[in-house]
């Protein structure tokens, strides 16, 4: 089950431009577990390994805790809900320092 916290590879399909293409890792920012594991959707954010230095990304080192091959960036702007379906295998989880960062960037972004 999907966890918040916790990066998934994703597998976001044909692509816009601008949007993350094919398989790419993600952040699982929501909804709580609360809501079961037979809620159909989960909210995620990508993560690229471009350094942009932008204030709304956020790093994530890459270890044997978060799971992934190399530092990447929390794109927090790139929110989606997608179906469960798309989680094509659990990578890892982040730590609290990101897990802070992330809910505080994304509550600024959607001024709640």
């Amino acid at each position: 089950m999907a966890s918040v916290d916790n990066l998934w590879l994703v597998d976001f399909g044909e692509p816009y431009p601008g949007e993350p293409v094919a398989h790419r890792p993600a952040l699982v920012i929501g909804p709580p577990d609360t809501f079961g594991a037979g809620f159909p959707f989960v909210i995620v954010t990508p993560l690229t390994i471009t350094p942009r230095g932008l204030s709304l990304h956020v790093e994530v080192e890459a270890t044997q805790d978060t799971g992934i091959d190399h530092t990447s960036y929390v794109q927090c702007e790139l929110i989606r809900s997608i179906n469960r379906k798309r989680l094509v295998r659990r990578l890892g989880s982040i730590g609290p320092d990101a897990s802070s960062q992330v809910a505080t960037i994304i509550k600024t972004l959607l001024n709640y």
